[in-house]
């Protein structure tokens, strides 16, 4: 984690995030937590909310939350002794009983890639629908400032074919008599309770929602195929494509990811939802194998995909996000495909 840390283009992707020109005041002394902080998302976050705790005196106190300590204490090692850090060892499907108040909690914890929707599909309902139960719970029984739920590009479901981009209010097609609909209808449920609980409870809410991240927080355990993809890129080997790759997706670099959730949590309007995505960056499967394998001098190979990985294979086929909503808010994309891909690389290959 040394290197991640130390990387020229990583702390230019932190400082870049860190630099925005948002409300930064309303963090100001505040008190977060943020639950899958070790993940993709979650661990940037983190970094740029640390970068301005040490150089632009925000003092935010960050009590991050995941199961796996010793994994935390090595990636997050440069802050693990900061009276401004925290990490606790918990699991959002169980009942959280701390008994502390929040300024803000951040819900970015849940499964998230094809393996673990075929292997796991109980704990990835559960943690959405579960998980969100109990966070919100706790918020409604401690008093939070606002609480934010990071959604997915994935509960619009297939394109009916009708539209080119889907805004907020789109709702396309899902069998939920799968089990590969595990994710997105409880992400739909997740969004739902939400609702419930800013209306009975009088929550503060806001939902992003992520389209297909990606950088060099990734996880190993990441199965995802754009993930595959710059994993084999960055060890030298053939770029393996697992469907004839026609489907077209809109995908985001961390640092916009990023860029785009803390946008929406500091000026995003209570109880609505925001598609953090920019078409400069959609591009359809096999052209993104394309991009990287280019990138690296490596091939694209087909490969037949297994019973497991095909169980959690999406099966939209196009899924663009209209992100107009979120720019009113002055969100800008800072990364298309090539450039975020190249920094990817880059990063992880150094």
């Amino acid at each position: 984690m040394k290197d991640l840390w130390d990387n020229a283009l990583y702390k230019e992707d932190i400082r870049y995030v860190a630099g925005l020109a948002l409300p930064w005041e309303k963090l100001h002394n505040a008190r977060v937590l943020i639950t899958g902080a070790s993940g993709l998302i979650g661990s940037f976050l983190v970094d740029v909310l640390m970068w301005r705790n040490i150089h632009a005196g925000l003092h935010c106190k960050i009590d991050a939350v995941g199961r796996n300590r010793p994994y935390a204490q090595e990636r997050f090692r440069p802050y693990w002794e900061s009276g401004l850090f925290t990490f606790l060892v918990h699991d959002i499907i169980e009942r959280m009983e701390m008994g502390e108040s929040f300024d803000y909690m951040l819900h970015l914890a849940s499964n998230t890639h094809p393996v673990a929707y075929a292997t796991q599909p109980i704990r990835t309902i559960a943690a959405n629908v579960t998980g969100t139960d109990q966070l919100l719970r706790y918020a409604a029984a401690h008093g939070i400032g606002r609480f934010l739920f990071a959604s997915s590009n994935e509960i619009y479901g297939e394109n009916r074919g009708d539209v080119e981009f889907f805004s907020e209010e789109y709702c396309g097609y899902i069998d939920c008599n799968t089990l590969r609909a595990g994710y997105p209808e409880s992400k739909r449920c997740s969004e739902a309770l939400c609702q419930a609980y800013r209306q009975e409870k009088g929550i503060d809410i806001v939902i992003p929602r992520l389209t297909r991240s990606y950088g060099p927080t990734l996880l190993p355990t990441d199965t995802k195929a754009m993930t595959q993809f710059i994993k084999k890129a960055v060890a030298g080997e053939d770029i393996v494509l697992k469907s004839e790759g026609n489907q077209y997706y809109s995908y985001t670099y961390v640092a916009d990811a990023v860029a785009g959730l803390l946008t929406v949590l500091l000026k995003g309007e209570n109880g609505e939802a925001y598609n953090i995505a920019d078409a400069k960056s959609d591009i359809r499967l096999k052209d993104l194998a394309g991009v990287i394998a280019q990138m690296c001098g490596q091939r694209v190979v087909f490969e037949i995909p297994g019973n497991t990985e095909r169980a959690g294979h999406s099966t939209a086929t196009k899924a663009r996000l209209d992100g107009g909503k979120v720019k009113k808010l002055g969100w800008t994309m800072a990364y298309d495909i090539p450039e975020g891909i190249g920094r990817t690389i880059r990063i992880l290959k150094s």
